[in-house]
């Protein structure tokens, strides 16, 4: 990578100035630096960082940010103690560490996320996929090996199940629904990245029946929304400040209001032997498969999550 002038012979303290017009008000902000070391700028943010997080937690974030915006990992500083920052790679920088002060989660900063190999964008209108989404793709991809499955992905995000699954499974036809039309963009951005052919459509699931699709799906799976009010007083600030609302939280207090209408919308769109795959809230799960069984589902199961906590259901569709 070239370096301006500017990075190469600097290393008293630097004062830059900033002009910040917010809300019509201009403001004058200051930085100050040791240097414009890369290595320096590291160890002076991870000790502002250290105020807010863990020091594992700040020191991967940190690298994170510098492996995102520069393009380096910790063994390319490690080689080149000496690399230093233009002064607006320094601002960068700045103002994401200064993002994770409010708690913002890091994966918004950055715009992107790993997840199952893949390389997802994110932002504020998607939910930041979770590790235990990973083990339900994982056991789909186990249990389903026929060709040329036709799948359904109901409030699909960022597009990281539908998206995962046609790059796991052997030439699915997959799809994915979501209410928000943002969501869907993102996704639709995440196949394009990713090389993945699967279908979009805008769709509330709570909406009144109608002639959605064409045929009949093989597999229906969903991570819907599942936290209750009470649940959100234990999460964590950065999650309710900064993650989609809809995509997290129960309307109401009824906490399987998303499971019956998928489990209703089932009843016209998955075939007959056709399988369900739920997510759902852990304190919850004899209750949604106990919806499943009501409705004529057999070969209920319950899955734990890495954690130990019921996580997962997945039942077969009988004939009526």
């Amino acid at each position: 990578m070239k370096q301006s002038s500017f990075c190469k012979d600097i290393d008293w303290k630097i004062s830059f100035a900033v002009f910040l017009p917010i809300q019509k008000t201009v403001y004058f902000a200051i930085m100050q630096w040791k240097s414009n070391k890369l290595t320096d700028l590291r160890e002076q943010y991870a000790e502002e960082l250290y105020r807010f997080y863990e020091k594992h937690e700040a020191d991967t974030m940190l690298m994170l940010l510098i492996r995102s915006f520069f393009g380096l990992s910790r063994s390319d500083l490690a080689l080149n103690p000496g690399y230093r920052l233009s002064e607006s790679e320094m601002l960068k920088l700045h103002f994401a560490v200064k993002e994770l002060k409010t708690f913002k989660p890091i994966q918004y900063i950055i715009k992107e996320t790993d997840f199952m190999n893949v390389r997802l964008k994110v932002n504020e209108s998607v939910l930041i996929p979770r590790p235990e989404t990973e083990e339900m793709i994982t056991m789909i991809v186990s249990r389903e090996k026929k060709k040329n499955l036709k799948i359904l992905d109901i409030g699909t995000g960022s597009g990281c199940i539908a998206i995962a699954l046609a790059k796991n499974l052997e030439s699915p036809e997959v799809w994915g629904i979501d209410i928000s039309e943002k969501a869907l963009e993102t996704a639709a951005e995440n196949a394009a990245l990713n090389q993945a052919n699967i279908h979009l459509q805008l769709l509330n699931i709570l909406d009144p029946p109608g002639n959605y699709f064409t045929g009949k799906f093989d597999v229906i799976v969903s991570n819907p929304p599942y936290v209750t009010e009470e649940d959100k007083k234990l999460m964590h600030e950065n999650v309710i400040r900064f993650e989609p609302h809809e995509a997290l939280f129960v309307p109401g207090e009824d906490p399987l209001l998303f499971y019956r209408a998928i489990i209703y919308f089932a009843g016209d769109y998955l075939r007959e032997d056709g399988r369900i795959y739920l997510e759902i809230n852990e304190k919850y799960g004899q209750e949604v498969a106990g919806l499943l069984s009501s409705q004529g589902y057999s070969k209920v199961e319950l899955f734990k999550d890495i954690h130990g906590k019921e996580r997962f259901v997945a039942g077969v569709k009988n004939k009526p």
